[in-house]
């Protein structure tokens, strides 16, 4: 996956989002305690964070993020680096989020193919780390879009992409954004109930064993 992945699910979140109103993200994002503001925020943090960890070669030889600082606005918050002031309002937190993975998009299209970033699902490499940036962007939207009154479902190409390179076990099924849902504790599969744990794998398909 490349930069223009990155972009592209980052801009179909800006169009699924322009339409609400500033005061519209204050309620819990689905089943998650933050809420839609703090989601979004979260999803831009994410972006951000893995545009720091493959930016630097030293991150693939430590053993913990870019020690950037992680606070939380209140108790049972997202820990972020990035916060939207929220006098921005609607505008604002999109842009921000633009900003981010237009953040990551550029250090992974200019990251050669042995640049490797740490991350605790395995070090891995610009293609790892632009679906990384993609599931954020795709499940976080999911868990914001049914409070806030948006569609959200995104294309089938899209999903599986991210399957392909994060999650190559995944049971087979004909909706990519199902099995994505499913994969990352949202959703069931038939036959299969909604994951309690899961993670993905990030490490460069020829270096798994």
């Amino acid at each position: 996956m490349t930069g223009a992945d990155v972009l592209r699910s980052v801009s179909l979140a800006r169009a699924a989002f322009a339409g609400v109103p500033d005061d519209g993200w204050g309620r819990p994002a689905g089943t998650l305690s933050w809420t839609c503001w703090e989601t979004m925020e979260h999803m831009a943090d994410d972006l951000f964070a893995y545009a720091g960890q493959l930016a630097t070669e030293f991150a693939a030889r430590g053993d913990t993020y870019v020690p950037f600082v992680w606070r939380a606005l209140r108790e049972g918050g997202p820990q972020n680096t990035i916060f939207v002031e929220e006098t921005a309002g609607t505008a604002g937190l999109l842009r921000a989020l633009e900003a981010c993975g237009g953040m990551l998009a550029t250090v992974v299209d200019a990251a050669g193919a042995e640049r490797r970033g740490w991350h605790p699902y395995g070090v891995s490499d610009a293609d790892g780390f632009a679906a990384m940036g993609v599931v954020e962007v795709l499940v976080h939207a999911w868990d914001v879009a049914d409070t806030v009154g948006v569609a959200w479902n995104p294309p089938a190409d899209l999903c599986q992409a991210v399957l392909d390179r994060l999650f190559v076990d995944v049971p087979a099924h004909d909706d990519p954004w199902r099995v994505l849902l499913w994969a990352t504790g949202r959703a069931e599969l038939p036959g299969f109930p909604v994951r309690d744990n899961w993670t993905w794998d990030g490490r460069p398909l020829t270096e798994r064993g």
